[in-house]
This record gives C-alpha cells, sequence and structure tokens, in this order.
C-alpha cells in the first residue's frame, strides 16, 4: 500500500531490513544520537532482531505491516512499528473479552492491527517522526494513515499500546479510545548507594529488605553482572535455558527463540544487562535487562533452581542497585506485580489507544473503558497512599 496523507507518501514496509538503520535511527528514541531519550526496543537492532530470528513473523502470528512516512523525494521522517494480528498473545494489554464478545455477537475480530514492541510492556514512543521536525503533523499523518491500513486490509481495530501520555492523548483526539493501566517503576533520586535509597524507607520496610536480600544469597548464591563482551553464547545458552524453563510453566509457550538471543548479542550488547545468579560455580538463574539513556528496563527472568526471594534479588533489588551506580534515572520492572511496591517500585500510570471501526463494539468498548479508568486511577492513588516510603 502506497498512500498519501497531508502531502506524504506512507507505505507498508514488510521487513525492517528494508529500512535502512541509518535512516531508521534518526527517529525520535530511536538512537543514542536522538534528541529524545534512547529507547533500545525502538531500535532497528532490537526490531530487525525479533524478525530475523523468526521470534516475529506470519508463524508467530506478528506479520509486520510497518508504516514508513516519507516526503516525496523518499526521505524518512515519521514510521509506525505495526503487525498484522491474529490473535492477542504477547501484548500485555488484554483485549481478549472485546474479542469475545464481538465473536459471539457474529463479528470478526481477527485480524487486528497492532502497534507495539512485540513481547514488551515497555512503554516509549509509537508514533516515530524525525527529531528535526515538528511533531504534530507527522502524528497527524500517521495516525490517519493507521485507520487508512485498516481500513484497506479489513481488520476489526488498531491497537497503539504502551504509548507516552501526549501520544495518546494525539490519537484520542483523532477518534481512537484511550486505555490505561498501572505499571511499578523505580525512581532514582540520586541515590548514591542502595543503603541511600533504603533510608528513605520505613524502618520496618528497611528492615524487612535487609532481610529478604541477606536470605536470597544464603546458600552460597553470588551475582554477576554480564554486558558487553561478557555476553558469549555459553551464557546465552545458560540464560535460554532459564528462559524455557520458567516461561513454559507460566506462559505454555515463550515468544523467543535461542536465536534471537544471539542477534541481540551481536547487534546490541553494549544496551543489555544480564543479572546471573551462581551457586557452585555454575548459573542458576538470571534476568535479561535493557540499558536504555534514562532508564532500566527489566525483561526476562527463569531459573532452574528454587530459593527463596531469589526472584526478587536478581530482577528487583540488582536493578536498582545497577541503575543507582550507572546514575539511570528509572527502572521499569515490565507488566503488572502489587508486589514489586513493597521493594520500592511506585505505581505509574500507562497509555494506549484503540481504533475500533464497529460502531456497536466501539460504542461498548468506550463504556467499558471510561469505568476502567475511574478503577485504574482510584487504585493508583490507594497503592501511592501505601508506599513503603517515609511519612513527611
Amino acid at each position: 500500500m502506497s498512500e498519501r496523507e497531508a502531502g506524504f507518501v506512507l507505505r507498508v514496509v514488510d521487513a525492517m531490513t528494508s529500512i535502512a538503520a541509518a535512516d531508521w535511527s534518526k527517529l525520535a528514541g530511536a538512537a543514542r544520537s536522538s534528541a529524545e531519550p534512547y529507547n533500545p526496543f525502538l531500535s532497528h537492532a532490537f526490531l530487525s532482531a525479533l524478525e530475523d530470528s523468526g521470534s516475529v513473523g506470519a508463524r508467530a502470528g506478528w506479520l509486520p505491516h510497518h508504516l514508513a512516512l516519507e516526503t516525496a523525494d523518499g526521505a524518512l521522517i515519521g514510521a509506525i512499528p505495526c503487525y498484522l494480528k491474529s490473535h492477542s498473545q504477547g501484548e500485555y494489554v488484554f483485549d481478549h473479552g472485546w474479542a469475545d464478545a464481538f465473536e459471539r455477537a457474529g463479528g470478526r475480530y481477527y485480524p487486528k492491527l497492532q502497534v507495539a514492541i512485540p513481547f514488551t510492556p515497555a512503554t516509549g514512543p509509537r508514533l516515530l517522526v524525525d527529531a528535526g521536525l515538528d511533531p504534530d503533523p507527522v502524528r497527524l499523518a500517521l495516525g490517519e494513515g493507521l485507520k487508512t491500513l485498516s481500513e484497506r486490509l479489513g481488520t476489526s481495530s488498531v491497537h497503539v499500546t504502551f504509548a507516552p501520555q501526549d501520544e495518546a492523548a494525539a490519537l484520542e483526539d483523532l477518534g481512537y479510545l484511550h486505555r490505561t493501566d498501572t505499571q511499578f517503576h523505580f525512581v532514582n533520586e540520586g541515590y548514591t548507594s542502595y543503603d541511600e535509597f533504603l533510608e528513605t524507607l520505613a524502618s520496618r520496610k528497611r528492615k524487612a529488605l535487609r532481610k529478604e536480600r541477606r536470605e536470597a544469597l544464603a546458600e552460597g548464591i553470588e551475582i554477576d553482572w554480564l554486558t558487553g563482551r561478557d555476553l558469549t553464547e555459553a551464557v546465552w545458552d545458560d540464560f535460554f535455558r532459564f528462559y524455557m524453563d520458567t516461561g513454559s510453566r507460566k506462559w505454555g509457550r515463550p515468544y523467543l527463540n535461542r536465536q534471537f538471543f544471539s542477534l541481540i548479542g551481536e547487534r546490541m550488547a553494549d544496551d543489555i544487562l544480564l543479572v546471573m545468579a551462581k551457586r557452585d560455580g555454575r548459573y542458576i538463574a538470571g534476568a535479561i535487562n535493557f540499558i536504555g539513556e534514562e532508564r532500566l528496563f527489566g525483561r526476562n527472568w527463569g531459573c532452574i533452581e528454587h530459593h527463596p526471594y531469589l526472584h526478587f534479588e536478581v530482577c528487583y533489588h540488582q536493578a536498582i542497585d545497577f541503575a543507582i551506580a550507572r546514575k539511570l534515572k528509572v527502572v521499569e520492572a515490565g507488566a503488572q506485580g502489587e508486589h514489586k511496591l513493597a521493594r520500592g517500585y511506585l505505581p505509574v500510570t500507562t497509555h494506549s489507544a484503540h481504533w475500533i471501526s464497529h460502531p456497536g463494539l466501539r460504542n461498548a468498548v468506550a463504556d467499558y473503558l471510561e469505568r476502567e479508568r475511574e478503577d485504574v486511577a482510584e487504585v493508583g492513588e490507594y497503592l501511592t497512599e501505601r508506599a513503603p516510603f517515609r511519612k513527611g
């Protein structure tokens, strides 16, 4: 498909390899040289690794339909990471109930268009714009282009998930429905050490976390931080074993294959932190994190031995340690998880935007989302009041 939107040319791209990495890197958040804070999940390296490994593609039910917005002479000025989906797996913003209701009423919910980073519940730009341009007309063209693509393909809907609040608002102005949810993030207030962070907590909470960290490592467990050249194929073999063991039990089918980890190790090793737990000279558990310009993004965890509190140590406490050491502003620890609150992670509202073509389904979802947003806001306030920090 090639369309004109507000004087621009909009085309559908079926593979990241069809877009030059240098052109992609000019878009906001997609490279460390961008004016916007770098988000590793938006990088050409990450998105192409998903496709080149086969973790994303027709067999996975994530068929790339990226939108590229170009000037008349072919210069890339905007883009959207977009996928044609035949299911609702791997998204972390759940619409299974919408699909079930629509199909029981005789509708066809799938396929749908998903604007997202596959398998990644991390907020970041979705309407990517050349950092040197006024974003408003480019976002307008991209948002309208998504609706045109949906109509052309005959999809039921478009879902733009984990978008920044300003992008969600811009899409809402175009008729998209606004949805909110809650995650838990650690905010680094300029701490020089984990102990300094602990001093901001109530005494009882501070003692509980110190005890938790001691007990997590009580059986002779050691922790390694691996990044850059440390990420050998042998290390990826160990981590992939953890990922498959835990993922198979937790999700039924892990999404990422072994080749994916080799590819990101080759292409973006300096953007990756593996927190690995070792006992008796061998690794027994680990968590993968991605390092942005201002944020550490916690992703997948796995283990082959179970030890009390080891998950909390590897995934949450060590992430705080690393963020403080690297002077990163925020740790995003993934989706859901009210247990993160007690470990210093505060509730943060996430945003998504949804275009639904069928009027009846659209009205029903709009009514539901209005009530859901109220609930999300109330729960967020309740959780914030119960954060472990000292009062006053």
